[in-house]
């Protein structure tokens, strides 16, 4: 069928429209009236979900706040279609406009919930961890007290030997597989015998999560019911649905966890056949009750992970995300993820990320978005250094020699390298200036608090803008920013004009009141939990 799709935009110099469809972009010719068009030839179904952006240079600088949908007559053969620009509500407006319907002013909304990790649940059920399905005894709980929230800690499968290191949740090998460990044994075929109730009771009786004696425990026996119904399993034509709904990442997943343990990729796609049915269950329950589940999206990806294994080129492998010196470290951090390569991702419309998204949103409702600030930029620390004080500011606006030059300042001591811009430098966040006369003192302390905080400000905005509404746009989850640290001054206006909920921490000079697009917590993960401060 042919689709003519006509948009009235009044364009700055310099941009162009395109129609966004089928996840790919159709350029648009301006026509009188400042209407674009464009004809494209598309199924009738494709024409449930599309949108309008503006382009410069090639890339998206200004999409729309949310999709259009339209439905063709049967039988046509051609279609014209007249759209209206779909722009973000303005705050404080008495009622907004969206697409063809109107919403009116309301009182907002304000909810409670409870944070907790899956692995730090316990039921008699367990086997020595948290599961999947204990996450309904804590789902009516909430129900009854009522609160509409419970935020969990990344579930994604983090395994590489079944060690310590790997308890680590924030160190993804797979940003869509589930984690085996939250797999509940029983219903997948392990027999309930004398030697599995010994076993569950011991483990279930440790005073703390002994990972990697449970992990070969469960593992052991996650093996044995594969050899016995994996093959039955499937063949089931609800896994074969599975199979075929995931295709883009499960055969590249199992693959690679086939060659790390040198066993059949079958083995890994019947395990994440099992995950998926119990997790997605316990979200149907939730869901039912009003209780909605909020996940947590990391902001590193494990460097021997799947995605780094057969994407390499959408990662920066020379280098490791970190954060400078702050609240929660005077020596800087370095989480040893390799960073994000943006201008590949940026290639195909950031596929990877809206992939990502869209499967995490078939588990939750909400997400947390861990380190937004890394999506303006990322401290990023070369791999020779383990100290997050040798890191820098990535993209970033560094001084020539010449302008170092030019200010009467020396180089050694107060600046370093940039990697990304030979030739380049950026200050040391530490620097070792207490020795220089005191002029040169007062013009690099100029300069350096111009360069961390003032420096950058419509840079990073403009490069974050690139990227969230994007990422936003691939799924109907509530986006909810860890926004801690080294705030740059454009965050939180990004943040607002976008919709994303800020976090608030008590005890950190944070005590209210809270704006209305906000979390308040009383700690995070990273911090003392509520009863450990009483």
């Amino acid at each position: 069928m042919k689709v003519t799709f006509k948009i009235e935009y009044r364009t700055e110099w310099g941009e162009s429209l395109a129609l966004v469809l089928q996840d790919r972009k159709h350029p648009m010719s301006w026509g009188e009236g400042a209407v674009w068009s464009v004809t494209v030839d598309c199924p009738a179904a494709a024409l449930k979900d599309y949108k309008y952006v503006v382009m410069r240079d090639g890339l998206i600088t200004r999409p729309e706040w949310s999709h259009h949908s339209a439905k063709a007559p049967k039988g046509a053969k051609t279609l014209e279609l007249a759209d209206r620009w779909i722009d973000c509500p303005i705050p404080g407006c008495r009622f907004i406009m969206e697409h063809q319907a109107a919403r009116f002013d309301r009182p907002g909304f304000r909810g409670a919930g409870t944070a907790i990790p899956v692995f730090s649940l316990r039921t008699a059920d367990d086997f020595g961890i948290g599961e999947f399905r204990d996450l309904r005894p804590v789902v009516d709980w909430a129900a009854a007290t009522g609160q509409c929230i419970i935020q969990l800690l990344p579930v994604n499968d983090t395994t590489r030997k079944g060690e310590w290191a790997d308890s680590y949740p924030y160190s993804p090998i797979s940003t869509f597989a589930l984690h085996p460990l939250y797999m509940r044994l029983q219903e997948i075929g392990v027999p309930v015998d004398k030697a599995f109730l010994k076993e569950q009771a011991e483990l279930n009786a440790l005073p703390e999560l002994d990972y990697p004696k449970v992990f070969k425990a469960k593992m052991k026996r996650i093996r044995k019911a594969f050899l016995d119904h994996g093959a039955a399993d499937l063949a089931t034509a609800a896994c074969k649905k599975f199979i075929k709904e995931n295709a883009a990442w499960l055969p590249e997943y199992a693959e690679f966890c086939a060659r790390r343990d040198k066993l059949e990729p079958e083995y890994y796609v019947w395990m994440q056949y099992h995950l998926d049915k119990q997790f997605s269950e316990e979200v149907a329950y939730a869901r039912s009750k009003d209780i909605h589940f909020k996940g947590d999206l990391p902001i590193g990806v494990s460097a021997d992970s799947a995605e780094a294994y057969w994407h390499p080129e959408l990662f920066n492998l020379d280098s490791s995300t970190g954060a400078p010196p702050d609240y929660f470290s005077t020596d800087g951090q370095n989480w040893g993820f390799p960073t994000y390569n943006w201008e590949e991702m940026a290639g195909d419309d950031f596929a990877w990320w809206k992939a990502r998204l869209r499967k995490m949103s078939q588990y939750f409702d909400a997400f947390r978005i861990d380190h937004i600030l890394g999506f303006f930029r990322i401290w990023e620390i070369p791999t020779e250094y383990t100290s997050g004080m040798m890191g820098h500011f990535n993209p970033a606006l560094p001084y020539s020699l010449g302008e170092i030059q030019d200010m009467g300042l020396p180089i050694d001591g107060l600046f370093h390298p940039d990697p990304r811009h030979p030739g380049m430098y950026q200050p040391l966040i530490a620097p070792a200036s207490a020795n220089l006369p005191q002029w040169q003192q007062e013009r690099f302390g100029a300069l350096y608090n111009d360069f961390f905080y003032h420096r950058h400000d419509e840079f990073w905005r403009r490069n974050a803008e690139r990227k969230l509404p994007e990422l936003l746009g691939a799924s109907g989850m509530l986006a909810c920013g860890e926004d801690l640290g080294m705030v740059p001054d454009c965050v939180p206006g990004v943040m607002d004009h976008w919709r994303i909920l800020s976090l608030r921490m008590r005890g950190m000079d944070q005590e209210g009141p809270w704006k209305e697009l906000s979390v308040c917590a009383t700690s995070s993960h990273d911090m003392e939990t509520l009863r450990m401060q009483s």
